[in-house]
């Protein structure tokens, strides 16, 4: 299979920031979609992984997990004040449903160093797409900001 060239790229949208992740399995691209929605808020090669947080979650269908996925994430960020900036799957898994088991690091929110460029507010199914592709997977998200 042939590696992925770039993890994500940021597509136009009117009102909404629109994204593509990109990865060589179903679970590095949902990896990748985490990272691109929180680099829409903040630049996260300044946050530091210190925390982390272990993430189960279960859904009915592929993008259902997604949203899942990234709307759990952003509820740590808003109700914990973790900021992330390290994603990793360790499997998506189908059964009667899909299964995701994984962790996100990141660090507590600290204004004197953390600079938010944007606040996402939700993710939305509109125009949510996950495609199996040559090179892997690409997800396609658009998160109300």
């Amino acid at each position: 299979m042939k590696t992925m060239e770039k993890s994500y790229e940021y597509l136009e949208h009117t009102a909404d920031s629109k994204f593509r992740a990109y990865g060589n399995t179903i679970e590095n691209a949902f990896e990748n979609a985490a990272l691109a929605m929180f680099n829409v808020m903040i630049n996260t090669s300044n946050i530091q992984p210190i925390e982390k947080e272990d993430i189960k979650l279960e859904s009915e269908n592929l993008d259902e997990l997604l949203y899942s996925w990234l709307s759990e994430l952003l509820y740590l960020f808003e109700v914990e004040g973790i900021v992330f900036s390290n994603f990793k799957i360790d499997y998506i898994k189908k059964n009667s449903g899909y299964t995701l088991e994984g962790h996100a690091s990141g660090e507590k929110i600290d204004l004197k160093k953390h600079v938010f460029e944007c606040q996402v507010k939700a993710v939305t199914f509109h125009e949510l797409d996950i495609a199996k592709t040559d090179k892997g997977y690409c997800v396609q998200v658009i998160v109300d900001t």
